[in-house]
């Protein structure tokens, strides 16, 4: 029996024990909360407000981990999930919660991050209600399922939770339905034509996961074939049968990744048919999106969240603004108007070309996109007298890079806007720059309903402005 001792005042916890718990809030990871004679416990799918009896599953020593044996009394946020195989998926975390809750449990998410990772005065702060979606379903424009045999017939989905064991989905609820379509037609068609499926553990055949990109108002399709060589067998049968089954397939592409590992596309991409692109419009700005081009997987979310952006920025035509991390260009794309000069940068020099294309195919004269990192480009620009008022930054989920907060000090924009999907590094970052700057607000926004992840769009305004 697994044993690990705590804080000399705990209770040891032991594999296997069953024990009543209260589950107090939710996790950043959407699991119950609950503290059993003074030890943490992490509980999947149990909700806060809820008695229940808990198995001990993991056992660290500053938390355990266990799972729902039975619900004494259940919260009266809880529903039946609509999803059939919500349990072995795991890709959505809080079906089983009313939405509205759900909303105001990520605004919970954000406070217990800012709690434990700042000096900040929480009860002080401006943390406004979580922006909702009116309808919180069929809302990704993108999926990657990958393929696998079952019984003799071809499957893709998602690796269950915690476990290499594939579940196939047919129909997923937060998947745009064309996606869902055209990836169940693509399987079929690998089916009919007997193609090679990659097989994990035997680590053999050709073809592994079938992405699916569909523009929301355009109705365009991308799809691209992941397979671990470049030769594929009935190779022009299969993309004559793609579009005769499939018109709204407008770009077929194939991508090569015959590597062990989890990442899903590889290095090279061979365009098979159609466009190199589908079409996709935000507001009225549109945009190509390639194959390997990142974009905001919830478009209808991210008008709102781009809207928020510009509320904060309130520009009135004479600032100058800095898109940092600017992947294609689509926040200062959207913020350019209000902008006399707008200069982006990006360390991916496919994404600045991208940017580049995007700013003048709109007609955008005032900005400029640059390759490299903002502690690069921010000192040189104020060396040559060109200081910027508002930046804006949209980092990946580590949040932003402690050189750059470090040249935000340096340049002193009076106004620096951060975009994050990850509350924790939000947290991290905003206490780092508490001296300089005020939290003006801070507005959530739901980008993934039914799951744990809360967007943020936090504005920061310095204090001797």
């Amino acid at each position: 029996m697994k044993q690990q001792n705590n804080q000399s005042n705990s209770v040891t916890i032991t594999a296997g024990q069953t024990f009543p718990l209260t589950i107090k809030r939710l996790g950043i990871n959407g699991e119950g909360v609950g503290y059993f004679k003074r030890q943490v416990v992490f509980v999947p799918g149990a909700l806060p407000g809820e008695e229940v009896v808990v198995e001990a599953t993991k056992i660290s020593p500053k938390f355990a981990e266990g799972k729902v044996k039975k619900v004494r009394k259940a919260s009266p946020f809880r529903v039946k999930a609509p999803c059939p195989i919500y349990e072995q998926c795991g890709g959505c975390q809080l079906q089983h919660l009313s939405y509205d809750q759900q909303l105001k449990e990520k605004r919970d998410i954000v406070i217990q991050s800012l709690e434990r990772h700042t000096k900040l005065k929480i009860d002080q702060l401006d943390i406004r209600d979580t922006i909702g979606m009116e309808d919180p379903w069929n809302y990704r424009n993108k999926s990657q399922f990958q393929v696998g045999v079952k019984n003799g017939s071809v499957i893709a989905g998602l690796y269950g939770l915690d476990s290499h064991q594939l579940i196939p989905i047919q129909n997923c609820l937060v998947q745009h339905p064309l996606t869902n379509k055209v990836t169940e037609t693509v399987k079929q068609i690998l089916e009919d034509f007997k193609v090679s499926v990659y097989n994990e553990r035997k680590r053999k055949g050709i073809v592994r996961t079938i992405v699916t990109r569909a523009g929301f108002q355009s109705g365009e399709v991308q799809v691209v074939l992941i397979t671990t060589q470049e030769e594929l067998p009935r190779k022009k049968l299969i993309i004559a049968e793609i579009q005769k089954r499939l018109p709204e397939v407008k770009s077929l592409v194939q991508n090569i990744n015959g590597n062990n590992t989890s990442l899903i596309f590889g290095e090279k991409t061979i365009h098979l048919e159609g466009e190199e692109v589908i079409q996709e419009t935000l507001g009225d700005l549109e945009f190509e999106l390639s194959a390997r081009a990142f974009f905001q997987l919830n478009p209808v979310q991210t008008v709102k969240l781009y809207d928020e952006v510009k509320k904060a920025a309130n520009l009135t035509g004479s600032e100058k603004v800095v898109d940092a991390y600017c992947g294609v260009g689509t926040i200062g794309l959207w913020l350019s108007k209000g902008a006399s000069e707008l200069r982006g940068m990006d360390t991916i020099e496919a994404a600045i070309k991208d940017a580049q294309k995007n700013a003048k195919k709109h007609g955008f004269k005032n900005a400029t996109y640059v390759t490299g990192t903002a502690e690069k480009w921010l000192p040189k620009w104020v060396k040559e007298g060109w200081r910027p008022d508002v930046v804006v930054v949209d980092p990946p989920r580590t949040g932003c890079d402690s050189t750059l907060l470090d040249t935000i000090k340096k340049v002193k924009p009076k106004k620096f806007i951060y975009v994050s999907c990850n509350p924790s590094t939000l947290a991290k970052d905003i206490d780092y720059l508490s001296k300089e700057y005020k939290v003006e607000y801070i507005q959530p926004v739901d980008m993934f309903p039914h799951t744990a992840h809360v967007e943020c769009c936090s504005l920061l305004v310095r204090k001797d402005k």
